[in-house]
């Protein structure tokens, strides 16, 4: 028998999302594959240089458990320079990647019981590391706010149980950026109800048409004690496969992860982290400035194409790199007195039909939107699209 918490969760959505599309791939089907939450570019040279610099020396041993101490000092000026805050190494962990700084924030954060506020549609490993920690993940709908979770709905939401609130800008899968006005709102009630704020900002480079993405440490200076952001290099230099991210916050929670993470995965990859640090200390910051401007291009041609749909709501992308639609009216149509349907239906006749794989909403706690991905190859997006439009429009 399997341990009950194995019973929690399943395998990650958009991980399986991927599967179905080598699968389809692998059986000799044509396939234009969506699904990845990661930009396809070539590596940044500063990366490249540092990781083969890093192997020249030869360097193979044992970092410190929560990251080089180089690296964590340049991560701290990175933060302190996008919050407009003073950091230090201590405040900083080294991550394999951004789920790992989530899982080890859970841990530490969270007895059983504990109640998490998350507002849905949301990032499908947010509720299993919840689970994994014993804590009860606690849902909030967007959808009739355009993906942005209202203040009334957070407060009605929080109990005696309630220890955290997870905030995810730009958010996955729905590209929403929080403004301001949010943000405060959502500090203010972590202040007055003693909670802990998770600030994911991986997406945080990627906004669009004046839009901004802002640190709610710099909004709300008094929330900072209570706040653990979680950021990672996976989508802003395109490194999802070398597994690097962090986490900054209060000194106690940094030398409480150092001690998990020493019982779990010890240091990240020492070559990867090289890799990083030489980046962050020689970087002039044209390989982010040129990859957002591809993603601009990609975001204003898919906006464009997507355009044509009859009956899906006008994706606004505020921010990351995904099309997220509403397919409420298309399910609708689908169903007309017949078995429900759901996105998940939709994803699967895409596959079959037009070669498409998409990752449907259901992964997300959302039974009626799909994800699309707009990091992928500018010529398969555009292809991928038109063949999309054109399946949709006909009716599933």
């Amino acid at each position: 028998m399997l341990a009950h918490r194995t019973s929690l969760f399943k395998s990650s959505g958009t991980a399986a999302a991927r599967a179905a599309a080598k699968a389809a791939a692998d059986a000799g089907k044509e396939i234009i594959d969506l699904t990845a939450g990661e930009i396809w570019a070539d590596l940044a040279p500063t990366i490249r240089d540092g990781a083969i610099k890093a192997i020249e020396r030869g360097v193979n041993r044992y970092t410190d458990t929560v990251g080089l101490a180089e690296l964590r000092e340049a991560i701290a000026i990175k933060v302190a320079s996008e919050t407009g805050q003073s950091w230090s190494l201590e405040e900083i962990a080294v991550t394999a990647g951004a789920k790992q700084a989530l899982f080890n924030t859970a841990l530490v954060l969270f007895d059983p019981g504990d109640e998490v506020i998350i507002p849905a549609p949301y990032w499908t490993t947010f509720p299993a590391q919840v689970l994994v920690a014993g804590g009860m993940p606690i849902h909030i709908e967007t959808r009739q706010n355009g993906y942005l979770p209202r203040i009334e709905d957070i407060r009605n939401a929080i109990t005696s149980r309630t220890r955290a609130i997870v905030v995810n800008t730009p958010g996955n899968p729905t590209g929403v950026v929080y403004d301001e006005a949010t943000l405060i709102g959502i500090a203010g009630l972590a202040i007055e109800h003693d909670l802990w704020v998770i600030f994911d900002e991986c997406y945080g480079p990627f906004t669009y048409d004046g839009r901004a993405h802002h640190p709610i440490v710099s909004l709300v200076p008094e929330v900072r004690s209570k706040t653990v952001i979680i950021n990672a290099f996976s989508k802003s230099l395109a490194l999802t496969g070398w597994r690097i991210g962090y986490l900054a916050a209060p000194k106690e929670v940094i030398s409480a992860v150092k001690a998990l993470q020493s019982h779990s995965t010890s240091n990240p990859n020492v070559i990867a982290q090289y890799a990083v640090l030489h980046h962050l200390q020689t970087g002039d910051g044209s390989y982010e400035a040129e990859l957002k401007s591809r993603l601009i291009a990609s975001r204003e041609a898919g906006l464009e194409i997507l355009g044509d749909l009859k009956s899906v709501p006008f994706a606004t992308a505020m921010g990351g790199f995904y099309f997220y639609l509403d397919l409420h009216e298309v399910l609708a149509a689908a169903t007309n007195g017949g078995s429900p349907r759901t996105a998940d239906d939709v994803v699967t006749a895409l596959l079959s039909s037009a070669g498409v794989a998409a990752v449907s909403g259901s992964a997300f706690g959302d039974p009626f939107g799909m994800r699309l991905s707009y990091g992928a190859d500018r010529d398969k997006l555009e292809l991928g699209l038109r063949e999309l439009v054109v399946t949709l429009n006909k009716g599933i």
